[in-house]
């Protein structure tokens, strides 16, 4: 069973498909100083609650992209509720290939979790400067690593130490990669849990109701891992944030 699928699944209930409470949301919009008129572009943006929101609050007009042939229609359906269908739009695309495809700057964009598609941190924000009008904003949302990490954390989690960074690591790879560090909104403790550990009764339900299914085998393993990791190592180690740069060269 693929990871998306497995996402799809776990995350059917949620609207942020990220460790963010819908304050911390809009308190990310805030610090953008978002105004009617800017233009957005969002890779990787599931249900397109962002857009779909800063729409609705602050005027923006804005285009997401996702992989997901679940999350597409109902980040549709998002804007249609919210009245804001006429200021967003939502595709099905790989991000990458959404990128490598424009031929218009935006005033943000943003890529939130989903660094995976340049390989990396630094790969993904040399895919998005491309993208973003000369003085706009790109926001990155990226995990982070605790000061205190053990080894045994890294193990747990099935990552790479190299793959993530502490904070101020994170605020070094984005310099490298040539951006300013503006601002940032960081995901906390109980912000994580309503991510991670909402999935359990989603995932759980999904067992009920589909006993027989042959994925079923794979969403019990996932439950079951994704409670251990987050309660032992997640919770405590991994952070998580969303950074708003500014290009410093081109």
């Amino acid at each position: 069973m693929d990871v998306l699928s497995m996402h799809e699944i776990a995350e059917a209930g949620h609207r942020i498909l990220n460790p963010f409470t819908d304050d911390k949301l809009m308190l990310l919009g805030e610090i953008c100083r978002l105004r009617p008129g800017q233009r957005q572009l969002d890779v990787a943006c599931g249900k397109g609650e962002m857009l779909c929101r800063w729409a609705d609050a602050f005027g923006i007009e804005g285009h997401g992209v996702d992989l997901s042939e679940v999350f597409v229609p109902l980040a549709v359906a998002r804007a249609a509720e919210l009245g804001v269908a006429d200021r967003v739009a939502f595709r099905r695309a790989e991000g990458k290939a959404a990128l490598a495809e424009l031929t218009e700057t935006f005033d943000v964009v943003s890529c939130i979790g989903a660094t995976w598609i340049g390989g990396g941190l630094a790969g993904t924000v040399e895919l998005l400067k491309g993208a973003v009008r000369p003085g706009g904003l790109i926001l990155v949302g990226e995990p982070f690593w605790a000061e205190d990490t053990p080894e045994e954390a890294y193990a747990g989690l099935g990552l790479p130490r190299d793959e993530f960074t502490t904070l101020d690591g994170t605020r070094e790879r984005l310099e490298g990669a040539g951006l300013e560090l503006l601002e940032m909104v960081l995901a906390d403790g109980d912000s994580w849990d309503r991510y991670v550990a909402a999935q359990w009764w989603t995932v759980s339900d999904w067992l009920r109701e589909h006993p027989a299914s042959p994925d079923a085998p794979a969403m019990r393993e996932y439950l079951r891992t994704a409670k251990r990791t987050h309660l032992r190592y997640q919770r405590r180690y991994l952070g998580w944030g969303v950074f708003a740069c500014r290009v410093t060269e081109r």
